[in-house]
């Protein structure tokens, strides 16, 4: 399945969650910024709030597309311990990328909530959006964050590699996704239109969202 863009892809995600028992009272938080499409069509499809999650991958030195890790607030990392051993990549170096990341994800916290709160989804069902799996370290990093808190949680992703897909069954209690073709190189490779996403687009669908009726 190939997508237009991260819009369609949402709408198609949404259908799919429409069969999941027990989503009512739930949030979606999608992961920024490219998950942020995906999710606000998720939520308003489905009627639900909507929230960003900010994780930072965390890229190998001199092959930063390849993950090593990932970064979440709450002092969360995941690390891929497999690559930092081929690589072999010292603890110092990943602690050094690790407080970059976090002081991103700080800044755009800020940016995109503005003066917002962050939405408490303490006990609710979570819905955890994004566009889709490559490595699964930034999901898997989300997810480790939110089960202490989450009363349910659930990924969604329109596309994934099988690796990943299987690796976050371990994480939520049930991870939707469309499609894990194999061999699966990169999320891009299944959409149209697959351009980074801004940083204003992202506040822009975050206000719309904030701003609909209920």
């Amino acid at each position: 399945m190939n997508f237009r863009d991260r819009r369609e892809a949402g709408r198609l995600l949404a259908g799919a969650l429409r069969g999941v028992a027990g989503l009512e009272g739930a949030a979606v938080l999608a992961l920024p910024r490219g998950g942020v499409p995906v999710g606000y069509e998720v939520a308003r499809e489905l009627g639900l709030p909507l929230d960003v999650l900010v994780v930072r991958k965390l890229g190998v030195p001199g092959e930063e597309e390849l993950a090593l890790g990932a970064v979440a607030g709450g002092g969360v990392m995941v690390v891929n311990a497999e690559i930092v051993r081929s690589f072999g990549i010292p603890r110092g170096q990943i602690e050094e990328l690790a407080g970059r990341a976090r002081a991103e994800i700080a800044r755009r916290e800020a940016l995109y909530r503005g003066e917002r709160g962050a939405l408490d989804v303490t006990g609710r069902t979570v819905i955890l959006v994004d566009d889709g799996l490559a490595t699964g370290s930034t999901m898997k990093a989300a997810a480790q964050l939110l089960r202490p808190v989450a009363g349910r949680l659930v990924v969604a992703v329109p596309v994934g590699s099988r690796g990943a897909f299987e690796e976050l069954q371990r994480e939520a209690d049930r991870v939707v996704c469309l499609e894990t073709p194999e061999p699966f190189f990169a999320v891009g490779e299944f959409y149209g239109q697959f351009a980074q996403t801004s940083d204003a687009e992202v506040t822009e669908l975050l206000a719309m969202s904030w701003q609909r009726p209920g």
